[in-house]
């Protein structure tokens, strides 16, 4: 996949989280590069928009990544689609944060379902597909909150360092094949999801940028992809120097000032 003559044909996709953000900006390229793309995701209406505008190139695969059931039809209905996958971008998730320390368990259950159980389904769909392609990429999209502990994240941090682990895993059982996993963990991007956050959120990045980031990475045959540079490293950095952040920087962040009562 790394190589530009393989690029240069056309390359059967699947990418989840397909409806919004960085999925419908890298599906939007894809179909630009004259790629075959299968696109899933919760909202239906928004997937039937990008069917229509490109038919020829795009196929909708109805299913919820989180939901066992629904992976199981899922990965029937994709094989019925067809017999080979080239490349699987697993975009889909979810973000839930955990004000005051609630530890609400059905918040947890739901943020992991859709961010490290929907990730998990989705390679367990796509894998018996991946096997006929000369050289299969799968990529999982985490995120750099995985790096260091971030107040309220408990839940989405926990979910995408899951993600991080779980795709390095997969790197090292598949060594001896062709498979290649490559890991995205993205910093701030300007999604329906981020939108809702209140905080300040630094280098916000547009989908369509990320989506460039993502697929430059991919194409150069990388393992890893982080970004931006102006976050990742400043990150790196400073969970190498962990007091730093946990003694000047997070309790600036967090809202907690006493543990609650019984």
């Amino acid at each position: 996949m790394a190589d530009a003559a393989t690029w240069s044909s056309k390359l059967n996709i699947w990418v989840t989280g397909a409806g919004s953000g960085i999925g419908e900006a890298l599906v939007r390229r894809l179909i630009a590069e004259g790629h075959f793309v299968i696109i899933s995701g919760r909202n239906r209406a928004p997937l039937l928009a990008i069917q229509q505008a490109a038919p020829t190139h795009v196929k909708v695969l109805d299913c919820d990544v989180g939901n066992d059931q629904s992976m199981v039809s899922a990965a029937s209905d994709l094989q019925e689609i067809t017999d080979q996958l080239d490349l699987v971008i697993a975009c889909a998730g979810t973000c839930e944060y955990d004000e005051g320390l609630t530890l609400d368990i059905d918040s947890y259950r739901r943020v992991f379902d859709a961010n490290f159980f929907g990730l998990v389904n989705t390679l367990r769909a796509s894998l018996p597909l991946l096997g006929g392609s000369r050289a299969p990429v799968f990529v999982a999209v985490g995120s750099l909150s995985s790096v260091i502990g971030f107040p309220r994240a408990e839940a989405y941090g926990a979910s995408k360092a899951a993600v991080d682990y779980f795709t390095q895993a997969v790197r090292a059982d598949t060594s001896l094949t062709s498979l290649r996993t490559v890991l995205v963990r993205p910093g701030f991007i300007d999604t329906p999801l981020t939108r809702k956050n209140d905080f300040d959120m630094p280098f916000l990045m547009a989908p369509e940028k990320a989506a460039e980031r993502i697929l430059s990475g991919v194409k150069a045959g990388r393992h890893r992809i982080d970004f931006p540079r102006r976050l990742s490293w400043p990150l790196r950095l400073l969970r190498f120097f962990s007091p730093v952040w946990f003694r000047l920087i997070a309790p600036r962040m967090t809202r907690i000032q006493k543990l609650r009562k019984a």
